[in-house]
């Protein structure tokens, strides 16, 4: 499992301090401060000092919004470090370590009473008791991980928000961007892959491209069915915004619908272990164990395929426990239940719940292609037809990818040949599957 980032904020070179003593920061960094990070089990990232004009470049924020962890050395009152500390506690609630040199500093009224490790410095400038220093840097560390909050703003502020993007499109709509590069996109995907990369080799270094256009571009190759090139940029990402759950959750995406269903599973594992469940996670994780179930079933492994379906269930089951209001996990556990020989006996009480959530979403004035799919395979189950044809007719009008309907068109399939099995006839599900395809298809 990839290790935590933490990203460290402090003066570069050698500076004089308060006391007129010159100390020497890059042995501060070196001695103690990235030995301590490694020590706690963390990856350190230095902040550069790569700056156009004097301003942070947008890069440079990324790292330090989306970075797990943060270190901060308040020695000198520099007024850059001080600048993006502020940044940080404003977005982290937890997670920020401070530090300073004990040689006579005194800090600035407003950071006085944070917690702080004061360490020790030699006449040269560097510390003279590292291991120490590093000792108690590495438990504070350690501490943090029990994301007790340490941002003074979310700590003195009531109600002040946790800043997070937990929906790719809720994000590539909201976050701002060069729109020259949105416009281009948008019809680039109405071009083709080539156009799409073409973009791409425009944009230059990954590493200095801001994470809007990123997350955009990545999103793009997804809508034209690029798996490939999502999995090829979701790894060349630079490493806080590769390691986000939201670059994460696509990369499993992408290799999933690549046919590498194993490493998908193993990315959405360990998402859940490190950041926690989310009904996206688990989401992508019953549609991971969903298309192995259904490729064991075409090569006859029974016993397999089986085991494969429960799991499949359990993910689902899971991501819509984690959050009832995301009816997409709950719609699929619904499905498959209906789908065991004989039905799972949970999908009665289940499937009133998921309608319950789906209504609430159209309801909330912000309805998307997913809620009307949900009301669709709802009414299917339920044998209205009239109701899937007016879920149907809601559902085209919004539709945003050619994946978006396959993947409907595939459950209705399911259910059909289900159904089919048992003897049951339901001759108007063929015309919606048709019209699904035909969209599919475009």
């Amino acid at each position: 499992m990839p290790r935590p980032l933490c990203f460290v904020l402090m003066p570069f070179g050698k500076k004089p301090g308060s006391g007129g003593a010159v100390i020497d920061f890059d042995a501060v960094y070196g001695e103690l401060i990235k030995p301590a990070i490694e020590s706690a089990g963390l990856v350190p990232i230095r902040a550069d000092e790569e700056q156009a004009g004097g301003i942070i470049h947008k890069p440079m924020f990324e790292r330090l919004i989306l970075c797990e962890y943060a270190v901060t050395d308040l020695t000198t009152a520099n007024a850059n470090v001080f600048y993006e500390l502020g940044v940080r506690h404003a977005v982290k609630p937890a997670t920020t370590m401070l530090l300073f040199a004990a040689d006579g500093t005194r800090l600035p009224f407003d950071v006085a009473p944070l917690r702080t490790l004061p360490y020790q410095l030699g006449p040269d400038g560097r510390p003279s008791a590292a291991e120490a220093d590093r000792t108690k840097l590495a438990q504070m560390l350690n501490a943090a991980q029990a994301d007790a909050v340490d941002s003074p703003v979310y700590q003195l502020v009531d109600g002040f928000p946790d800043i997070q993007h937990i929906k790719t499109d809720v994000f590539r709509e909201q976050v701002e961007y060069s729109a020259a590069v949105k416009d281009e996109l948008k019809t680039a995907r109405k071009q083709g892959v080539d156009a799409i990369r073409a973009i791409e080799q425009r944009l230059g270094p990954l590493d200095r491209v801001e994470a809007g256009v990123l997350v955009d571009l990545l999103l793009s190759y997804r809508g034209v069915s690029a798996w490939d090139d999502m999995i090829r940029l979701a790894g060349a990402m630079p490493d806080p915004l590769r390691r986000t759950p939201m670059v994460q959750e696509q990369l499993a995406f992408g290799l999933n619908r690549a046919g590498r269903g194993e490493e998908a599973e193993r990315v959405l594992v360990e998402l859940v272990a490190s950041r926690g469940p989310s009904s996206e996670t688990y989401g992508l994780l019953g549609r991971v164990y969903k298309d192995r179930w259904d490729t064991a079933l075409k090569q006859r492994e029974r016993t397999l395929a089986r085991g494969l379906l429960d799991k499949a269930i359990d993910a689902y089951l899971k991501g819509f426990e984690t959050d009832w209001r995301d009816a997409y996990p709950g719609i699929n556990a619904v499905t498959l239940m209906t789908l065991k020989t004989p039905p799972d006996p949970r999908a009665e009480r289940l499937l009133p719940v998921v309608r319950y959530a789906v209504e609430r979403k159209i309801a909330s004035g912000k309805p998307d292609y997913w809620d009307y799919a949900t009301l669709l395979e709802l009414a299917v189950l339920a044998k209205d037809e009239n109701g899937a044809m007016d879920a149907l007719a809601q559902a085209l009008p919004v539709l945003r990818e050619s994946w978006e309907p396959e993947t409907t068109l595939r459950n209705l399939r399911l259910i059909r040949a289900s159904r089919e099995a048992r003897n049951e006839t339901v001759p108007w599900m063929k015309d919606i599957e048709d019209e699904l395809e035909r969209k599919a298809k475009k």
